[in-house]
């Protein structure tokens, strides 16, 4: 849970070294900023187990999560982030859904999830004994919320030319084109701006 205030989504960081806030929307999405399949694994973060906690931590999970993960789950969960992001990727870009993706989701989905309880003082806590298998399952559920739900067709890449990051636009217009417009917008405008003083340029030269 985002700190009051504060709005929500991971810090991350740009190639230039410059943090700027992401919002993907939804828990699953948050966990593709961990890394993918092919060309994407160098950007891999869950290299062992304190990774995945240290992500859950930063996550939109609200706090207090005492998460135990083993090397096993931890290559499940690296799995599961893969298959999701290539079926993301596939609903953003109108492609069918792969079979063999939606089975690893839904496989992921049917173990039993992350369980809260109710505190004496009325607040809500997490459940004791929390494992990666519990947060697998939850993030698969959420998944499959977000393909179901009223915002399925608002999955979208970053329309930056050499940003793949993925969201879903929750915003009320439903006009969002970037993953950030402190990174990818502003750069992108940078980008056409000089783009177009270029041909202005050249057309004043003839």
């Amino acid at each position: 849970m985002e700190p009051p205030g504060e709005s929500p989504g991971l810090m991350l960081v740009s190639y230039e070294g410059k943090p700027y806030r992401f919002d993907p929307g939804a828990l699953c999405l948050e966990l593709l900023t961990t890394g993918g399949p092919g060309a994407f694994a160098r950007h891999e973060v869950l290299h062992e187990p304190a990774d995945l906690a240290a992500w859950a931590d930063r996550s939109r999970l609200p706090d207090g999560l005492e998460l135990a993960v083993s090397e096993g789950e931890l290559g499940r969960v690296r799995v599961f982030r893969d298959a999701l992001f290539l079926l993301t990727a596939d609903r953003a870009h109108g492609r069918p859904l792969r079979p063999d993706h939606v089975e690893t989701v839904n496989a992921a989905a049917a173990g039993p999830p992350l369980g809260s309880r109710l505190t004496p003082d009325g607040t809500r806590a997490w459940a004791s004994g929390a494992t990666a298998t519990h947060l697998l399952s939850t993030l698969a559920r959420d998944a499959i919320d977000l393909f179901t739900g009223p915002y399925a067709h608002r999955i979208r890449e970053c329309g930056a030319h050499d940003c793949y990051l993925l969201f879903v636009d929750t915003s009320r217009p439903g006009r969002r084109r970037w993953c950030a417009m402190e990174h990818c917008g502003n750069r992108e405008k940078a980008r056409a701006h000089r783009a177009r003083a270029s041909r202005s340029a050249r057309s004043g030269a003839e």
